[in-house]
């Protein structure tokens, strides 16, 4: 290692160089990296963000283990299974406690534009914490009285004049489902790809809000196993136990069973992925033009090399050292323009749009990638380089 260290620090920079002394191209390249840095970010971020906006209920339940039907496909299409599963359940050794969860979603007007949106319905057992949502369950009492719910703050739409009077301690009255209910306070989970937001509201709000739906189908049973018993081990036995009307998803598996879903119907891992094939393709032929430009207009100097005996391996390293100085400083403002998007998306569309550690690792080995195939291919007229052609 630090043999090559030294030769290194004594090695002229011969692709800074021919970079410094051509600035205009050096700027072309920049902006093909940035291009298309930029365009791989905003297809794996979008990509992410559907994911994550239909899985943010999944991720917020307070429970270990969920029971869903067997019917269920997916939030929006969750189906219902007796209730007497999540009792039988409690009889199950390890499971601490098992708890019913209704699901329903209803158009509605929103109270400020009086424009009609699709909301998620939400009804639990006020008695406990059923949410990972810490603003949810510092209001519980509130929803425990008839006709009351809490708000999501996070829901799609012009809601200020609604949010404000909620903060100022005011309940604004509304209607959904032909019935006047009271938004009594505020907390946050965000829209989705298929709703507007939700409303939170106990159990028993819930069954006088939509009459039709009998007490005894729930749409999720949560289940949280007692400390020091393995979570997997309390599934497998509720699979055992409960009929098989009911699928049993450990809490990152319910996650998962709604990723699986979108993915099988709308192929969006092959839309975006294709997108993001197509930014990496697209950075190749721009940074390749470059480069093999530069080389055509260097070839003499590089057999002058080759004739003084320098092998292709230095001049490959030359190739090397211009395409590091272009990806990584094309790769920075891909990030600052990359973030400022997902910003835009973030405010303008309320999704969760962020970037991620993983991500910017992603795309910076797929922009070294990227421009490590345009000088291997921009290396063919190196190899063929013949000094004695040329001279």
């Amino acid at each position: 290692m630090f043999p090559l260290l030294h030769i290194l620090s004594n090695r002229t920079p011969l692709g800074f160089l021919q970079l410094k002394h051509e600035p205009l191209r050096m700027l072309v390249s920049i902006a093909g990296i940035l291009f298309a840095d930029t365009l791989m970010f905003m297809q794996l971020g979008i990509m992410a963000s559907l994911y994550d906006a239909n899985t943010m209920l999944h991720k917020k339940v307070n429970a270990d283990i969920v029971i869903v039907s067997k019917q269920a496909q997916q939030l929006i299409n969750m189906s219902t299974f007796p209730r007497r599963r999540v009792l039988q359940a409690r009889d199950v050794d390890g499971v601490e406690q098992a708890k019913s969860c209704y699901l329903s979603f209803s158009g509605w007007r929103n109270p400020d534009s009086k424009e009609k949106t699709f909301m998620l319905i939400v009804g639990f057992d006020p008695s406990d914490n059923s949410f990972d949502l810490p603003e949810l369950n510092k209001q519980l009492e509130k929803i425990k009285l008839p006709d009351k719910y809490i708000f999501d703050r996070g829901t799609r739409g012009n809601y200020k004049t609604t949010i404000s009077a909620i903060e100022n301690g005011k309940e604004i009255s509304t209607e959904i489902e032909r019935r006047t209910i009271k938004l009594s306070g505020l907390c946050e989970l965000g829209a989705s790809f298929a709703t507007d937001g939700a409303l939170f509201t106990s159990d028993q709000n819930f069954l006088r809000l939509f009459p039709r739906r009998s007490a005894g189908q729930v749409s999720i049973g949560l289940i949280r196993v007692k400390p020091g018993y393995d979570v997997d081990a309390v599934a497998k036995s509720l699979r055992a136990r409960l009929a098989d009307d009911v699928r049993v998803f450990s809490k990152a598996e319910f996650a998962g069973f709604e990723k699986n879903y979108i993915d099988s119907t709308s192929h969006i891992s092959v839309v975006f992925g294709a997108g993001t094939f197509i930014g990496f393709i697209v950075g190749i032929v721009l940074v390749y033009q470059v480069l093999s430009t530069d080389v055509n207009d260097h070839l003499a100097e590089y057999a002058t090399f080759k004739a003084m005996g320098y092998s292709n391996r230095y001049l490959y390293g030359v190739l090397l050292e211009e395409i590091a100085i272009l990806a990584t400083i094309g790769f920075i403002p891909s990030v600052a323009v990359a973030m400022g998007l997902y910003y835009i998306i973030q405010v303008a569309g309320t999704l969760p749009v962020t970037m991620t550690i993983d991500r910017l690792m992603l795309i910076f080995v797929l922009t070294i990638a990227m421009c490590a195939a345009s000088a291997f291919i921009a290396s063919r007229k190196l190899r063929s380089a013949d000094p004695a052609e040329i001279f």
